[in-house]
């Protein structure tokens, strides 16, 4: 199996406390040479980036508020986040992860697009990607980011697992991937149809959003980047081509997007 890169995972959290390292062995065993860190709020912060100074070759971090972790007042705190990310210029790979989340609960739905649309502000003025969340939310978030496409230096749609619609319209932004992980995968999931039919293989990139979305056969247990190749296996039988060419072409979409 080629090198890739894993452009979403959480290793940083409380589920991996107990053997960390072994994870992250386990990673580099698999072909991992990247293991790109999103932020959820302040309050992980720095654990997420106590380990990117553990393992600085391997570990990158972003910033951002993710939208089901809004604290009731979340202005200070965005405040305080962009203050980090203006002053430390360079160590972050992106804004992330941010975005919209209706699928709970829409209570605060105004107060999320006002985050968001904040956050991308901050994509745009430190010319960093995105690494946007979306769930029940894709009408609202691909309006509030619309008025900024031309602006944004590119990004992922994490996640997705939408319709061949919804697709096409993600992928008019310019310099925008399409995150797939475990759910392609799962038995009875229709994201393989959608990708064979709307998106190019050079239009994703891999990721396993660990802990959670675990593929099968490991489904319902925590999800850790050595599990990687189990997707990249199922996206060669989509594509036609052999796992190598997956693993290759989309840590060149992921290079470009992050490391460049």
């Amino acid at each position: 199996m080629s090198d890739f890169i894993d452009t979403h995972t959480h290793i940083y959290l409380d589920d991996f406390a107990a053997d960390r390292d072994d994870v992250i062995r386990r990673a580099q065993d698999a072909g991992a040479t990247r293991l790109l860190l999103p932020n959820i709020d302040e309050a992980s912060l720095e654990s997420m980036l106590r380990l990117c100074a553990e393992w600085p070759l391997l570990c990158c971090p972003m910033i951002g508020l993710h939208p089901t972790e809004l604290p009731a007042d979340p202005w200070p705190a965005l405040k305080r986040m962009e203050h980090r990310l203006s002053t430390e210029a360079g160590r972050f790979v992106a804004v992330g992860e941010v975005g919209l989340d209706f699928y709970w609960d829409n209570s605060r739905r105004g107060e999320q697009i006002a985050v968001f649309r904040k956050q991308a502000e901050w994509a745009v003025q430190y010319d960093l990607p995105l690494m946007v969340h979306s769930r029940s939310a894709h009408r609202e978030l691909v309006d509030t980011l619309r008025p900024l496409s031309d602006r944004l230096a590119g990004g992922v749609f994490h996640c997705f697992g939408g319709t061949a619609d919804e697709a096409r319209e993600l992928l008019s932004f310019p310099g925008f991937a399409l995150g797939v992980g475990g759910i392609v995968t799962f038995r009875k999931s229709t994201l393989p149809a959608v990708l064979a039919e709307v998106v190019p293989l050079d239009r994703i990139v891999l990721e396993t959003d660990a802990p959670y979305l675990a593929p099968t056969p490991h489904r319902g247990q925590r999800n850790e980047p050595a599990y990687l190749p189990l997707v990249i296996e199922r996206l060669a039988q989509i594509y036609d081509v052999t796992p190598d060419e997956v693993a290759a072409r989309t840590t060149l979409t992921a290079e470009r997007l992050f490391l460049n």
